[in-house]
């Protein structure tokens, strides 16, 4: 889709070098990606390719947004209801729960031998709006209009990246801690996760950590 909306060089297509910055992050081969880029730009043939995002509520009345890249709007949008009804939920109209999320550029590296200050400063120097050290990581927050241009400075700083994409962050969060409700969202999750249409998943539930881990 990045490379049909704005062409097959991420130089000038700013999403498309965005969507490469993710494949790597999640080890991609170098080869696959560019295979992947060819393919995109001239080898698709007749298939249509659309972005569309549901939105709807959860057990227990989270809200969740699930992205999509489909061929097939109406097969994609009836599975999608069929996830939310058979879990104890509803879809919704669009809108419905997106405005309780914040679009954002979220950026992830590896602690290693990096001195917390001096990221820290790259981060904010490039136009980044939050910074913070968890664990073994540091993340990094930016405005989803202003990713591309913190991602490139980091990169070109010869940083690395766990993680490095746009996501959407809820404002608040919702409590889920009775075992059949929980049970609940985790099939939900998995449903979407493991559809071939589905590309991201986001919610407002608060999950016990070690279960999220898993």
């Amino acid at each position: 889709m990045a490379v049909k909306n704005g062409g097959a060089d991420p130089s000038v297509n700013s999403k498309l070098a965005d969507v490469i910055a993710k494949a790597k992050a999640s080890n991609m081969p170098n080869d696959t990606i560019q295979r992947s880029v060819k393919k995109a730009s001239g080898e698709m043939g007749d298939v249509n390719y659309e972005e569309i995002t549901y939105e709807g509520y959860g057990p227990n009345g989270i809200a969740v947004i699930v992205e999509t890249l489909t061929d097939n709007r109406n097969r994609t949008a009836g599975e999608m209801r069929h996830y939310f009804d058979k879990c104890g939920g509803t879809m919704g109209a669009a809108g419905c729960v997106s405005w309780m999320f914040d679009k954002k550029g979220v950026i992830i590296i590896e602690k290693d031998s990096h001195d917390e200050d001096e990221v820290m400063l790259s981060a904010l120097d490039a136009g980044a709006e939050d910074f913070s050290a968890d664990g073994d990581v540091f993340e990094i927050i930016a405005d989803a209009a202003q990713f591309s241009q913190v991602r490139t400075a980091l990169e070109n700083a010869g940083y690395e990246f766990v993680q490095a994409g746009i996501e959407m962050i809820p404002q608040t969060t919702v409590t889920v801690s009775d075992e059949e409700t929980l049970n609940k969202v985790y099939k939900l999750l998995d449903l979407f996760e493991d559809h071939d249409d589905v590309q991201n998943v986001y919610h407002n539930a608060e999950l016990p950590e070690s279960e999220e881990e898993e």
